[in-house]
């Protein structure tokens, strides 16, 4: 079932030995023989987990990334969405991949592959592969891989953060990083909190029962169904954040499953409060949009906006109609929590002047 599946991904968030077991999950239910994730971070070493039979390849590609063209080439297109990655290759380029060549020996054909900036600048990067003898990806099962990207964003921003490592002591950890955390019972009310969480006064109210709310009211209302969502449910879980007196942040609604689940005291849901800080990895304004589970046509959108370009123009370039335009919009403002152009603007640009995408 897919709640499961999305169950263990998380458990895998803080506990790196389930990562191969829950990429083997998501392996299986897109009809593919091979998965990995990928984290790369300006300045620091690749990092990354792969299927059980794939580790030592993946190994082999992390001590040097570009021992394969295919993923040299999706580090540069850095698809919003899961993508063929053969469509980006010359037939040349899929045979003589030194990869690939290895993949084929193993069995495995065409590969689906996305990535996701993280809020903390670095890149999450999924890959899947098909047996060779089962042909391309079809659209149903990119339909599937892109349902539970949200929650494959999610469950690598936890791993990324904490480096792949064990996330015992994690509130603790995380407060060592700079990040604001909490753990909450399934009923909302606050367990464990770190010193971070406790001093952000402008961000994070108390309420009855030992409750907690946000204090910006739109992203409170975005907040609460997060906490009130049950497993699998479809909302959104990273939620943008804006006060007058602090720097904007995304507030992280992760559920604790499974062991993770007894790691935290029995809690059952992490907030993680992260800056947002542009890298030359991911810069704004796409840094986020990673999280918000924002179609590439609403990410496009977003950032024509952030370039200055209003409704109708943004609308011109993209060959849209202005209708269509503005249900795009009105997405993204149920997903961002803002609800209006200049809101929406600000909160993409609120860290850095923007520089528009890289080429």
């Amino acid at each position: 079932m897919v709640s499961e599946l999305i169950d263990e991904l998380y458990e895998a968030a803080f506990i790196p030995e389930k990562w191969s077991v829950a990429l083997a999950r998501v392996t299986a239910a897109a009809a593919s023989k091979g998965g990995a994730l990928f984290v790369f971070a300006d300045g620091q070493p690749n990092r990354g987990k792969a299927i059980a039979p794939l580790q030592s390849l993946m190994d082999e590609v992390l001590a040097d990334v570009r021992l394969s063209t295919a993923a040299t080439r999706m580090n540069t297109i850095r698809p919003a969405s899961f993508v063929d990655v053969d469509s980006f290759m010359t037939p040349a380029e899929i045979r003589d991949d030194p990869i690939r060549i290895r993949l084929r020996a193993l069995g495995l054909g065409a590969h689906a592959c996305t990535a996701i900036p993280m809020p903390s600048g670095e890149m999450a990067m999924f890959v899947f592969q098909r047996g060779q003898d089962d042909g391309s990806y079809r659209d149903e099962h990119f339909t599937i891989l892109d349902r539970l990207r949200p929650d494959l964003a999610r469950a690598s921003l936890a791993a990324a953060r904490l480096g792949l490592e064990h996330a015992r002591g994690a509130v603790d950890a995380l407060a060592m990083m700079g990040l604001p955390a909490a753990v909450l019972a399934a009923n909302g009310r606050v367990k464990i909190t770190n010193a971070l969480f406790d001093r952000e006064h402008t961000l994070f109210v108390p309420t009855a029962f030992g409750r907690v709310a946000l204090a910006n009211p739109e992203s409170n209302r975005l907040f609460q169904l997060a906490l009130q969502a049950t497993s699998g449910t479809h909302v959104p879980r990273s939620i943008p954040l804006q006060n007058a007196a602090a720097a904007a942040m995304v507030v992280h609604v992760l559920p604790l499953k499974r062991d993770a689940h007894d790691l935290f005291s029995g809690g059952d849901l992490l907030i993680v409060a992260t800056a947002i800080s542009a890298s030359a990895l991911v810069p704004s304004p796409t840094i986020l949009t990673g999280l918000f589970d924002l179609t590439p046509a609403e990410v496009g959108l977003a950032t024509a906006l952030a370039k200055g370009l209003n409704l109708a123009a943004a609308a011109a370039e993209a060959g849209l109609q202005f209708s269509t335009v503005r249900t795009y919009l009105s997405r993204i403002f149920r997903k961002t929590g803002t609800n209006q152009q200049s809101q929406l603007v600000a909160l993409l640009k609120s860290t850095h002047p923007f520089q528009g995408l890289r080429p």
